[in-house]
């Protein structure tokens, strides 16, 4: 009779009769040993299989876009926001200064917290000035009204002699002060006017020259010209003028700020204390936002300018602290939950939480940086590649001197690289893992069934001797 017929003989998995089967103490001993040992590479393999490579190669920068985005926050340690001017240059001839739009302004205290929201895509405010004021001269011929003060205590006595003092600190060659002096002095002679009448302000007007009076104007760091600034019982009152430059402008100034102390007579100590520590001038701005500039090498930067007032260089301090900074659009919480599996490219802005301070005057810190192109490949469902563009960066910092007539800056420049970056996480596909463990389990098998027939040969050939 034949074996087999039609189906049956492909049969790959032919059967032996029970009758014939024959179990052994080694054989199940084997069979145990082969099972666990089965398991053992089955979880070495499947750990192998969740495991990721990162690959990275080099290839030619081939990215199309035609604007670059820089994320920045920069805590300037003692510059206000008033003065705090950020500037973009580049290798075509873009020359943007005092950019505003998507820029962010917080006004510090003095322990470096933001105090007060300074504006977002603030311009400059333009001030008036009074043209119809005679010379100086001619003011002068019935007395001087503002009162010249200075390092010989006539300072500190004119203070100590007057509950409110308005003081001018000016620099000869400033342009705005030599504009403000005959309003200075129409004011001032205001004021007097209205001695022994309802409407008195017990106000003294003064002025301080800073070129002559060089250390006080640095004890009072006066770091622009003119600065206007009230005291009282020889303090600072209030945060410095910086509104229009008018007779009328300046008197109303005034009445607000004697207005207000006499309102605040019936005040909580606490509740004036809290008033006066808001309305004074702390050094110090955050200053946060986005640029949006052309792909190409250039730089932004930061520096003290203003539009109605001249800098004293030497009296500009460009110590910073770099919070963030970074190119690219910001990822969106996907790609960010992505990018967190690659640990090893967490550290991709060095600047970041970096302090820059300047000790000695006409220097500051520049930041030199190499910006390149990296592209982020992750392995998603079905074996689709999912790509990220961002960047990285290598940063180089040093300090520059500045000639005596400069007025410092905080530069950052930076360069794009021709080469890219291309990141891979790679892993073993699923047809690897079922080809593995098919050989694990029939590796092991034959193995351990060659083994346990030569055992069994030797225990056999024993027993026939």
């Amino acid at each position: 009779m034949a074996r087999g017929s039609g189906l049956k003989v492909l049969d790959f998995y032919r059967k032996i009769p029970e009758d014939f089967q024959k179990q052994t103490a080694v054989g199940a001993s084997l069979s145990i040993c082969a099972g666990l040992f089965m398991l053992i590479l089955f979880f070495v393999e499947l750990w192998a299989f969740l495991a990721t490579t990162t690959d990275t190669s080099v290839i030619l920068d081939t990215n199309s876009d035609t604007l670059l985005r820089i994320n920045f926050n920069i805590t300037m340690m003692d510059l206000a926001c008033d003065f705090v001017s950020v500037d973009v240059y580049d290798v075509l001839g873009t020359n943007t200064q005092n950019m505003t739009k998507n820029i962010e302004k917080w006004q510090l205290d003095e322990n470096g917290v933001k105090r007060i929201f300074q504006g977002r895509n603030k311009e400059v405010k333009e001030i008036s000035h009074d043209e119809h004021h005679p010379d100086i001269e001619t003011l002068h011929k019935n007395g001087v009204h503002a009162i010249a003060i200075g390092e010989d205590g006539s300072f500190e006595d004119f203070l100590e002699s007057h509950k409110f003092s308005f003081v001018n600190f000016y620099a000869p060659w400033c342009i705005w002060c030599q504009r403000l002096e005959p309003t200075w002095e129409a004011f001032a002679e205001r004021l007097e006017s209205l001695e022994g009448t309802d409407q008195e302000l017990q106000v003294d007007v003064a002025k301080v020259d800073c070129v002559a009076n060089r250390n006080l104007c640095a004890t009072q760091r006066v770091m622009a010209f003119p600065t206007l600034r009230l005291f009282k019982d020889s303090e600072p009152f209030s945060a410095d003028y910086k509104n229009d430059r008018t007779v009328v402008a300046l008197e109303a100034f005034v009445k607000t700020k004697l207005a207000m102390e006499e309102k605040m007579k019936d005040w909580h100590p606490k509740r004036v204390e809290k008033v006066v520590a808001v309305n004074k001038d702390h050094p110090g701005c955050m200053v946060s936002g986005h640029l949006l500039v052309n792909r190409v090498p250039g730089n932004f930067h930061i520096e003290a300018k203003s539009k109605s007032h001249n800098l004293d260089a030497s009296m500009t301090n460009l110590s910073h602290a770099v919070n963030h900074l970074s190119f690219g659009f910001p990822l969106t919480k996907d790609q960010k939950r992505k990018m967190a599996k690659f640990s090893e490219f967490a550290t991709v802005n060095p600047l970041d939480d970096m302090v820059y301070v300047t000790k000695d005057f006409h220097q500051a810190h520049h930041h030199f940086s190499k910006v390149i192109s990296t592209h982020y490949q992750t392995p998603s469902v079905m074996s689709r590649i999912k790509k990220i563009m961002g960047y990285q960066m290598l940063t180089q910092s040093q300090i520059m001197q500045y000639e005596i007539m400069d007025v410092p800056e905080a530069k950052f420049s930076y360069d794009l690289s021709p080469m890219a970056v291309v990141v891979a996480i790679k892993g073993r596909r699923w047809y690897d893992f079922i080809t593995s463990l098919c050989a694990i389990i029939g590796g092991t098998f034959t193995v351990v069934g060659l083994l346990d027939s030569f055992l069994h040969k030797i225990v056999k050939s024993d027993k026939g001797l």
